[in-house]
């Protein structure tokens, strides 16, 4: 009797699966970097309790990161690039959405970001600071960035009537501020994903009784002041 030749197997493609897992496995160190650093903060943190949290060898490890401020400084590159995608400038042409609604937009576009990573959240109000100074002069310079960006954008708000006057770059460090202590004390207090609405309108409210002037009449270009 006949018997059917054996089918051989479809040869595997280890260097395809090698390269997702190794993906994978990067990933997983970074998340459990984060959950650590969040726990313990970064100076308490060890490579030994990184590893432990991720479920791989310590060799394993430095297979991915030089040592533990490589992978420090890899989340918190992730986190800006994250925040600074939200932040749109305000259109003020033809067929774009109001004022108020882009402004609300970008606030509530950065608390939902927060919200969502709030380990990194905490991580970048209670250690980003301190771990040595070629880390801090790169922290401020993000710092400096969003206050620029801040700072440019109610330059061009007085312009349009929209932002009150005063000084820009002084009205950028009190919003920061101000945005700051709030997001420091949802995530302290444990403030959920769904708060991102109630917190927007709370901040725009407040903004609005502040340095905003974007209800009510729809904004006109101010003339040039005189010297």
């Amino acid at each position: 009797m006949a018997t059917r030749a054996k089918t051989k197997p479809e040869p595997r493609r280890p260097a395809r699966r090698s390269a997702v897992s190794k993906t994978e496995r990067r990933q997983d160190i970074l998340v459990a970097a984060r959950d650590v650093f969040a726990k313990l903060g970064y100076h308490q943190t060890t490579i030994d309790d990184i590893v432990a949290e991720a479920g791989v060898a310590r060799g394993t490890y430095y297979l991915y990161f030089e040592d533990k401020r490589a992978i420090f400084a890899d989340l918190l590159d992730r986190y800006f690039t994250q925040l600074t995608m939200v932040i749109q400038r305000i259109d003020m042409g033809d067929g774009a959405p109001s004022v108020q609604e882009q402004a609300r937009a970008n606030m509530r576009g950065i608390l939902r970001v927060c919200l969502a990573e709030r380990a990194m959240t905490k991580i970048l109000f209670t250690d980003a600071l301190g771990v040595d100074s070629a880390f801090d002069r790169k922290l401020l310079t993000f710092y400096d960035a969003i206050a620029q960006l801040l700072t440019e954008s109610y330059r061009e708000g007085q312009a349009l009537g929209i932002v009150e006057d005063g000084e820009p770059r002084v009205l950028a460090y009190m919003t920061i501020g101000a945005l700051k202590e709030l997001l420091y004390q949802a995530v302290t207090l444990g403030f959920s994903e769904e708060s991102v609405d109630v917190l927007t309108a709370q901040l725009y409210a407040f903004l609005s009784r502040g340095c905003l002037r974007v209800d009510g009449a729809p904004p006109k270009r101010r003339r040039g002041r005189k010297a």
